[in-house]
């Protein structure tokens, strides 16, 4: 496997989650496995952008649409990278290469009445399962955490007295997120529930865990998301990020600078935050066509 020094990169000096290492891995497989089998082309030194040019059009040929597509293509330009530092090739493939047009689309998200009726009127499980679950929602719907985020944290992350909420985010990157004092109430049951559900000789070190008192994993938080979100919305997307863009949204509608919300949702760059203006936007148009005097 020519990448396998590559993952290990990612995986020991850029700290990255082993979600994006798999990311990555099932994207450089599917690339590595398409030269070697349509070229007989298994030397990294030997791959020109002749063939990633053809593996790309290969992708755009399935109908994969254009951000899947320039995903894969960033996992060869961040790969070709390291080749290049590590001397296994001497001139970089990548740079001929150009990625295909995407077109901007909309968060999904899940509005504000919804989330209500679902956190107010929606049943949940009994005991424990049905706390966890609805402090898993409450999570990503009242601070805007990535799953990954989620997942990883532990008890020490929870400061209650300082009502903040410790993640570590893309690229290791630490970020403080505030909470209101609902959702901290919402924490300390949790909290009291899962020490009278658990094994006292059971140690744990995530703050989320499953029945069985291990770490939740990504597939098991997606079924509790989808579940609930079923119970009040049609949308086909109900995911996890669904909820993060719910948070946003409410955000901006609530009157929230973009750049704060940029912070707390650990954003690089402003333009990943304007996506959420969409709605603000469209609120605008709604008071305005409802205050318009001509209206």
């Amino acid at each position: 496997m020519p990448y396998a020094k590559f993952l290990l990169y990612l995986q020991y000096e850029k700290r990255y989650s082993k979600h994006t290492i798999t990311a990555y891995g099932k994207d450089l497989k599917q690339f590595f496995d398409f030269i070697a089998t349509t070229y007989q082309i298994n030397d990294s030194s030997q791959i020109t952008h002749f063939y990633i040019r053809s593996w790309v059009v290969s992708l755009l040929e399935q109908k994969l649409d254009a951000r899947s597509v320039n995903r894969k293509i960033s996992s060869l330009k961040t790969l070709f990278k390291f080749f290049l530092r590590e001397k296994t090739i001497v001139h970089n493939p990548m740079l001929k290469i150009t990625a295909p047009k995407v077109s901007k689309k909309l968060p999904v998200f899940v509005d504000k009445t919804k989330m209500d009726m679902l956190l107010d009127g929606v049943p949940f499980k009994e005991g424990f399962p049905g706390i966890r679950d609805k402090l898993i929602i409450n999570m990503f719907y009242q601070t805007g955490m990535r799953l990954s985020e989620l997942i990883n944290l532990t008890d020490k992350d929870i400061d209650l007295y300082n009502l903040s909420i410790k993640v570590l985010g893309k690229r290791n990157k630490e970020r403080i997120i505030p909470i209101i004092p609902e959702l901290k109430n919402d924490i300390l049951n949790y909290l009291n529930e899962r020490k009278s559900y658990l094994n006292p000789e059971k140690s744990v070190t995530a703050f989320f865990i499953k029945n069985d008192g291990n770490k939740l994993y990504p597939k098991f938080v997606y079924k509790v998301v989808n579940t609930m979100l079923r119970a009040v919305t049609t949308n086909t997307k109900r995911s996890p990020h669904v909820l993060r863009h719910s948070f946003a949204t409410e955000m901006l509608n609530s009157g929230a600078e973009i750049n704060a919300i940029k912070e707390i949702l650990g954003h690089s760059n402003l333009a990943a935050t304007q996506v959420y203006t969409h709605n603000t936007i469209d609120k605008l148009k709604n008071i305005y066509k409802q205050a318009h005097p001509k209206a």
